[in-house]
């Protein structure tokens, strides 16, 4: 009987020792201080970053029209020359390069060779303002945000169609026309930064004008329901960690846990951040680009990508 005891009460101990390291880890900061290092400043505005299957990571330099990669073992190279005026990216399931091309108002697909498919462009009549960021839910539909951007050197001098809008494209109804493109939200004012979650039920839409993130539920058939006003702050690019703490860029990188507090925040110097993904064959590295130039910061987490 002393013996049972002695054991019940070791085995109440190993358990009350699991969740004390438990609860340190979870304490623990998201990533190392002072660690963050610039790995190059060549480029004229960086933007669009996403990781591949293998951790590489992809960033557009969007007035060069050029589309780079950072591979796992810290090489640059240039994917592509020709990227259509590429922003935001993304990888689908297949291991396609998924640009906003807004050169030409497209969404384009690259291969691994760099070599370009058409997603889908609206008809001439009906451009888009610009496709600007998107994400890939698992069964290949696409939402991606639109807004108007001035340039000096388009011809355009206003908008071509009312409203910045968010859209969803179902993977069957590419290349069709407008009618491939559904409206799911159009009462932001600029909608910019775009991500869900793994499951595909959250996204996530910051809305760069209005200095909000915004948090919807999605419904089955891909429409938008629940909208919650989650985090007083904008945001360019965004990305989600294993926990789903939300990353937004403009000042630094500002970290957000699932309910909308602010957990952490890292600095950048110089220029303002523009997007944000983790890469690395752990995706334990978070890859940032602001302005001319690229970061890395090792973490203690893991992305969702």
């Amino acid at each position: 009987m002393k013996l049972k005891i002695q054991l019940q009460l070791l085995f109440i101990l190993i358990l009350s020792s699991s969740c004390v390291r438990a609860q340190l880890g979870e304490n623990e900061p998201l990533f190392i201080q002072d660690s963050l290092k610039l790995i190059s400043s060549q480029f004229k505005f960086t933007e669009g970053a996403s990781v591949d299957k293998k951790g590489n990571v992809f960033f557009t330099d969007q007035p060069n029209n050029t589309i780079w990669k950072y591979s796992t073992a810290g090489k640059l190279s240039l994917f592509t020359a020709k990227a259509g005026r590429a922003n935001g990216t993304y990888f689908d399931k297949k291991g396609n390069l998924i640009a906003c091309a807004d050169e030409n108002f497209k969404i384009l697909s690259f291969d691994k060779n760099a070599n370009p498919t058409l997603v889908y462009q609206n008809p001439k009549h009906s451009n888009l303002n610009g496709p600007n960021d998107l994400w890939i839910n698992r069964k290949g539909e696409i939402y991606f945000t639109d807004p108007y951007y001035q340039r000096d050197y388009w011809t355009r001098k206003a908008p071509a169609i009312v409203g910045e809008k968010v859209y969803f494209l179902k993977a069957t109804k590419r290349e069709e026309g407008m009618g491939g493109i559904i409206v799911v939200e159009d009462s932001l004012q600029r909608p910019n930064g775009i991500v869900g979650t793994p499951n595909g039920k959250i996204l996530y839409v910051a809305d760069a004008k209005g200095g909000k993130t915004y948090q919807y539920d999605i419904k089955p058939d891909g429409s938008l329901m629940n909208r919650v006003m989650l985090i007083n702050q904008g945001s360019d690019g965004m990305t989600l960690d294993e926990h789903g703490n939300i990353y937004l860029t403009g000042n630094g990188v500002t970290i957000f846990d699932k309910a909308g507090k602010q957990i952490a925040h890292i600095n950048v110097p110089l220029a303002r951040t523009s997007n944000v993904c983790f890469g690395g064959k752990k995706r334990n590295i978070l890859f940032i680009t602001s302005g001319k130039s690229i970061y890395t910061l090792p973490m203690t987490v893991k992305g969702v990508e």
